[in-house]
């Protein structure tokens, strides 16, 4: 019965007491909700900490959501918002981690690494850009949301949203062709 609810539907389920409404948004949404966490924070410890934070806020202020966008989008924001809270709290820089669970099975062991090379470039690019430009990139680029959606999940205006990512693409560009030739420095 509730698969047969809209994420509406659950959440005011959940404010009227429902036991179980609560649960099957999460589980709904829990990949995406993740997958948020982990590319707006610096490490995998903190995006659980910071989802964990954010979907006891969601439980709590339910009641309080407006309708104005959609649940997923509500709770997207909600995850991102304790991502950048922790940022502000933590100001440190990004720790790595090269634990054996966190790296790939190597499939083909030259092509394995120069992806793995690749990958960490890439994200040593993207985390050096300041949290509001990364956030609004990776609402635009990496989860697809339009500028509308993602101005309304950061509670911004559409145009701070496109100048967000227009300065955060310039940013990756000139890192990117840094970290790729450092010795071409200007």
């Amino acid at each position: 019965m509730p698969d047969e609810l809209t994420d509406i539907e659950l959440l005011h389920a959940h404010v009227r007491g429902k036991r179980h409404a609560f649960a099957e948004l999460l589980r709904r949404h829990n990949d995406h909700l993740w997958q948020t966490a982990l590319r707006t924070s610096y490490t995998r410890e903190d995006a659980a900490d910071c989802l964990q934070d954010a979907l006891l806020s969601a439980h709590r202020t339910a009641a309080s959501f407006r309708a104005e966008a959609e649940v997923r989008s509500w709770l997207h924001a909600i995850v991102v918002n304790a991502c950048l809270d922790r940022i502000r709290r933590n100001k440190t820089r990004r720790a790595i981690s090269l634990s054996p669970e966190n790296m790939p099975e190597p499939r083909d062991e030259r092509d394995n690494m120069a992806e793995l090379e690749m990958s960490l470039v890439i994200d040593r690019a993207l985390f050096s850009l300041p949290p509001d430009q990364r956030t609004a990139l990776v609402a635009i680029d990496l989860e697809g949301y339009s500028v509308a959606e993602a101005a309304a999940m950061l509670g911004v205006p559409e145009g701070t949203i496109k100048s967000r990512c227009a300065r955060a693409r310039q940013r990756l560009q000139e890192r990117l062709e840094f970290l790729r030739d450092p010795g071409n420095r200007k």
